[in-house]
């Protein structure tokens, strides 16, 4: 008995000790280098002149409350195929190196956020000093500091003509597609490269590839129309969309995945390449971005069909038809679906790859509530009819 407690005190020692030699190392990683600043100010700068030169569609946003409307140039997808070409040729020439996410990914998260406290700083204090009457510049100021800063004062603050909030969204969604094409490029490098990181390497394109696709779409959000830019939404745009959306190509790459996990995911790969992606990740997407899509175009043509035929609208103003009878937030069902497609190719091994889901979960019912709480405020008897034909709050017959 003397000496397995010496044994085990001894592991615990050596455990100890361990840990905080990786404390060590990790805590240098987390301080911003200057490669990483250089990074970041590439990256928005490139995203600023891009968006305002490139050609692109030019959607006007839904009609504010004092009749305006803002307009938003959606040239993100072919900003950010010129940005990967620039890369890709950056790279091949040896000007810079794939791997400069990957290997200093600490470094730009601690460095981003930074950028996010201080950015909206920026925004609380002219805020706080603006007198614009507008919709979308007046100031909403409660008296409560910390409250102001987290959910912000304006609506639609600008700099130089750009709107941040559409701007910072669309930073977040490419910064996540660049994460994972360098973790990408270094499990190749490294020669780790396998199924499942394939996998999921696929279904996050499609998914940014199609956001831009649908760009427009966004103009129409709860974020867009709704949300003031404070630290939650700038936070979550720039830091925790991009870092810890691709939490799960960290996993796959650096965690040591076993030859099981991955091959629990072939027989998902050949239903991907037999064409019967149906109930993997296609079925998943179609209630995502049909929902989306069918809210977005009600909001423009309020009388066009729905899957052929007059969209139900009540009180004149909420849609229950399509997706919108099924359930009052049936786009939230999508997302949630999808964002389990992108875990589980990092198998059950661990639960870390399942932060993202869990986290949308919880985020996405705290949003249906806030979301349902203005709208009953709002709509008053209208809302209570549209709840009686429309029951169900996102999973049908559930919840």
């Amino acid at each position: 008995n003397s000496s397995e407690s010496v044994h085990s005190s001894f592991e615990c020692f050596v455990e100890s000790t361990m840990l905080e030699m990786d404390l060590r190392l990790l805590l240098p990683s987390l301080v911003p280098s200057s490669q990483s600043v250089y990074v970041l100010v590439f990256y928005f700068v490139y995203l600023a002149v891009a968006g305002e030169i490139l050609p692109g569609k030019v959607i006007r946003g839904v009609v504010l409350s004092d009749g305006s409307q803002l307009r938003y140039r959606c040239n993100g997808l072919f900003a950010l195929s010129l940005l990967v070409a620039i890369l890709g040729i950056s790279a091949k020439l040896g000007v810079l190196s794939p791997l400069v996410v990957a290997d200093r990914g600490l470094e730009l998260l601690s460095a981003t956020f930074i950028f996010c406290v201080l950015v909206t700083l920026v925004l609380y204090i002219t805020g706080r000093t603006s007198s614009d009457k507008s919709s979308s510049l007046k100031p909403h100021v409660s008296g409560n500091l910390l409250h102001d800063w987290w959910f912000g004062i304006q609506l639609n603050p600008q700099f130089i003509g750009i709107d941040l909030k559409f701007f910072f969204v669309r930073a977040g969604m490419m910064g996540w597609l660049l994460i994972n094409l360098s973790i990408l490029a270094k499990s190749f490098q490294d020669g780790s490269l396998s199924q499942s990181m394939i996998l999921y390497q696929i279904f996050c394109a499609l998914y940014i590839l199609d956001y831009f696709v649908h760009e427009e779409y966004m103009t129409s959000t709860w974020d867009i129309i709704a949300e003031r830019l404070g630290f939650m939404l700038v936070f979550g745009d720039l830091l925790w969309i991009p870092f810890t959306f691709s939490i799960q190509a960290w996993m796959v790459a650096f965690a040591q995945q076993s030859r099981t996990n991955s091959s629990c995911y072939c027989s998902q790969l050949l239903c991907v390449l037999d064409r019967k992606p149906t109930f993997l990740f296609s079925g998943r997407y179609m209630v995502f971005r049909g929902a989306n899509k069918q809210k977005h175009i009600f909001k423009k043509s309020p009388k066009t069909p729905i899957w052929g035929k007059p969209p139900v609208v009540v009180g004149g103003k909420l849609l229950a038809s399509g997706y919108w009878g099924i359930a009052r937030h049936c786009n939230y069902l999508g997302d949630l679906m999808l964002a389990l497609s992108f875990s589980l190719p990092c198998g059950i091994s661990s639960p870390v790859p399942y932060f993202y889901p869990i986290y949308l979960l919880i985020l996405l019912i705290w949003r249906e509530r806030r979301d349902e709480e203005r709208c009953a405020e709002k709509y008053k008897e209208i809302w209570a009819e549209y709840l009686r034909l429309v029951p169900y709050r996102i999973l049908p017959y559930v919840y």
